[in-house]
């Protein structure tokens, strides 16, 4: 098929979870064989931090404005056999719209933060997506699974809301012996509404235990917080340190932020990424990570700074090897990219079918 996707960033990874979400199905949807196009708006703050100006698979092009893409990409966008848009996409919705109404093929709509866009959407003030535009898309693809799809095709009119979850790549993120110099780190860009648990299940337990070794990694955290002495800080880690940096731990913490928590059935791409590195994953709780790890089992769920603490403390070394391993094995087997190019290659054949039948 001939794929064209419009999304937030694939050459930049800095201070968002796109980049490397779309990396990941790019080169799997390439290695099975379609061609793909990506489009991404050309912004100064991913122009100053391109830590993949020009990815090795498919072809990457950006545009300076929406009539710069229209003028430039107009033939390809009306060609292409399947046209995705992703959420936070500069001028969305006119970017959405355009798409809808020149594209002959499939046409998708990537949430890869579908609470925080329903939410937005309620409040009215979503700047990429309108109610309107839901239904002109063939397919809503959901980071968010569960319920969530079934209230986006009855609320909405979305003709097929579908689950295309965060992945990893098994040829980057794998258990790497380099020593664990430290006791429990985090990777994740800075959300207010992250920061209550981050404190409580890292901050709080490294000022209880001054004798561990903590580390927080990402950018836009204010510089007013004030860290203990033991948790070190880095402010922007690249994809291609990731590995290394989670190999490093003898645990990693999960946060979810509140509207993904209230919505469930949301994994993030961190979450995959440290479990297929092989090590042991501290997170927070909400409805459907079952779904996802076998708790106690694959993972382990905190809700206090004492539940951090004893697993820091108490755990077994044999054990906390294990839960690292066996998560490693379920990610392997359900949540690598090429699970998810075969899912969307699914959903578009029944996207396809679905406007056969109805033009007939």
């Amino acid at each position: 098929m001939r794929i064209v996707i419009l999304g937030l960033s694939i050459t930049s990874s800095w201070g968002n979870g796109h980049a490397t979400t779309y990396r990941a199905l790019v080169r799997e949807l390439v290695a099975r064989g379609h061609d793909v196009l990506f489009l991404e708006r050309d912004v100064p703050w991913y122009a100053e931090n391109r830590d993949l100006a020009s990815p090795p698979f498919g072809t990457t092009k950006l545009y300076r404005s929406l009539a710069s893409l229209k003028r430039r990409f107009g033939a390809a966008v009306g060609e292409a056999d399947v046209v995705i848009v992703g959420s936070y996409v500069p001028e969305g919705i006119a970017v959405g719209e355009w798409v809808t109404a020149r594209a002959k093929g499939v046409t998708a709509f990537y949430d890869i933060d579908t609470p925080v866009t329903l939410a937005s959407l309620e409040r009215g003030d979503c700047a990429y997506l309108s109610a309107k535009l839901i239904p002109r898309y063939d397919l809503y693809l959901s980071f968010t699974g569960g319920p969530i799809l079934e209230h986006i095709e009855r609320t909405y009119g979305s003709p097929m809301a579908r689950p295309l979850y965060c992945s990893f790549d098994p040829a980057i993120y794998f258990p790497e012996r380099i020593g664990h110099a430290l006791d429990l780190g985090y990777l994740g860009t800075y959300s207010d509404d992250r920061q209550p648990t981050l404190a409580r299940l890292l901050v709080e337990p490294a000022r209880q235990w001054r004798g561990g070794r903590f580390v927080v990694a990402g950018a836009q955290y204010p510089k007013t917080l004030r860290w203990p002495r033991n948790v070190a800080r880095i402010e922007h880690l690249p994809p291609a340190e990731h590995r290394a940096f989670y190999s490093s731990q003898r645990f990693t913490l999960n946060v979810t932020r509140a509207a993904m928590i209230r919505a469930g059935y949301s994994p993030s791409v961190r979450l995959f990424e440290a479990a297929a590195c092989g090590v042991p994953i501290i997170s927070d709780d909400w409805v459907g990570l079952d779904s996802i790890f076998r708790i106690g089992s694959e993972i382990l769920v905190a809700r206090s700074s004492q539940d951090a603490l004893a697993f820091l403390h108490d755990m077994d070394e044999r054990e906390r090897r294990e839960i690292g391993r066996r998560a490693r094995r379920r990610v392997l087997a359900e949540h690598t990219a090429a699970h998810r190019a075969a899912e969307l290659e699914s959903y578009l054949c029944a996207g396809e079918e679905a406007g056969a039948t109805s033009l007939a």
